[in-house]
């Protein structure tokens, strides 16, 4: 029989078998024991020992295998964020955005807690809602307390197994059960540091319509160069793409007949995004003051 693992905490592995809609505990068997490591989200066969176990005898080869959270074979990434309560940070955003478009996955950008803004949050929120638009990505405005905007998203996160990322206390937890019904352990926000609390501490999938969402620890910090070289960041920045410059390795620095600069200059290109860019790479220009005074 074919089965998904739906959580995987310390030694405990839960299985999912579709065709019964019923949870087994998994025990790896033989070499899948000595040999494998098992995750959440992980497609496993074997066979159901008695009504509360599952003999895990092999694990089917992963399209992918995400390590922060650690989740196999994701479709798609809803990355979390606030205007306020905790502050944005269109950096740790960015960073997100280009690791998980560099593995494959679709992205989503929800904008949590709109409900709760004062009129400076909402004008932050509309000059960012803006410049992520234009970069081409999708945008969401949801309030787990209101529900505005969860069913929007609802309709997304139909198929597949979709995960939700953010620093913590963005509201992730609240937003996955708004949107699945399961009641998760809430954190709160830090009044000392304006950070979220953790409160997620192990890795589960939550059936949800055709597919799963996953509740994994929040995390506040990644960076590109960990996962990739150098000179691949650029081609995650969907609106520098839409340019070609005279040079076809182009790193929009200093090179002649760059066309991503001269967008920039036009205000094609917003220079928050393009500072992040120079951030991720560890990269300065002289020039970068007068065009974004």
């Amino acid at each position: 029989m074919e089965g998904i693992v739906t959580e995987r905490a310390g030694q405990k592995i839960t299985v999912l078998i579709p065709e019964e809609s019923k949870e087994y505990r998994g025990i790896p068997l033989g070499k899948v024991r000595k040999k494998e490591k098992i995750f959440a989200g992980d497609y496993v066969e074997g066979r159901v020992v008695d009504s509360q176990t599952f003999a895990i005898e092999k694990v089917k080869e992963r399209k992918n295998l995400l390590i922060r959270p650690p989740i196999a074979n994701v479709d798609r990434v809803v990355i979390v964020s606030t205007i306020q309560n905790p502050p944005f940070q269109n950096y740790l955003l960015d960073n997100l955005l280009v690791v998980y478009d560099f593995l494959g996955l679709e992205t989503l950008i929800v904008f949590n807690k709109v409900d709760a803004l004062d009129e400076t949050g909402k004008e932050e929120l509309k000059k960012w809602e803006d410049i992520y638009r234009n970069a081409g990505h999708k945008i969401f405005r949801t309030s787990a307390q209101t529900g505005e905007g969860i069913e929007e998203l609802k309709n997304e996160l139909s198929e597949g197994i979709t995960i939700f990322a953010g620093a913590s206390g963005v509201g992730k937890s609240s937003l996955i059960s708004k949107i699945t019904g399961v009641e998760l352990k809430v954190g709160e926000v830090s009044s000392k540091t304006e950070r979220g609390k953790h409160t997620t501490r192990e890795v589960r999938l939550i059936p949800f319509r055709n597919g799963f969402i996953g509740d994994a620890p929040g995390f506040s910090r990644v960076e590109a160069l960990n996962f990739m070289e150098k000179e691949e960041v650029r081609n995650h920045f969907p609106e520098f793409l839409r340019y070609e410059c005279k040079f076809s390795d182009c790193m929009h620095l200093n090179e002649d007949g760059c066309q991503v600069r001269e967008a920039l200059k036009k205000g094609e290109i917003s220079c928050e995004r393009f500072k992040s860019y120079l951030k991720m790479i560890h990269e300065y220009v002289d020039w970068l003051n007068e065009v974004c005074s």
